[in-house]
């Protein structure tokens, strides 16, 4: 079964690209298509404006875009909350330096999903 996972980025996105540090405002998301423990394809999604609907925009943007899997360096407690109300599993990106290397600790099931404990800032 394919998974569309997604990952904040720095601009120009795709594997080569750096993590950016906190998924709601990034400039870019990377998405990469995985099946079999295989990518089977990458490519590009440009991230929503925080203002229009808060900390939930970006959430509600990567849920309309069929992603299903987010790996991330930093989020507050909403967002997170956001992500599992609409179906998409988060994991911690464990301070992997590209798109490629994260998308790799993955695909080998080495990153530890997101935790309330790690969420940054108020909310809870």
């Amino acid at each position: 079964m394919d998974t569309i996972v997604a990952i904040p980025s720095a601009l120009p996105g795709g594997l080569d690209a750096s993590i950016d540090a906190h998924f709601g405002h990034c400039g870019i998301y990377t998405l990469v298509e995985v099946a079999n423990g295989q990518i089977k394809s990458v490519k590009t999604l440009e991230n929503v404006p925080h203002q229009q609907g808060g900390c939930m925009a970006p959430v509600n943007h990567l849920a309309s875009n069929n992603v299903q899997v987010l790996i991330a360096g930093g989020m507050g407690f909403r967002p997170l909350q956001g992500f599992h109300q609409v179906g998409i599993t988060v994991y911690h990106n464990g301070g992997a330096p590209s798109v490629g290397a994260a998308i790799q600790a993955f695909l080998h099931d080495s990153l530890p999903e997101f935790t309330v404990d790690q969420t940054c800032g108020g909310g809870h």
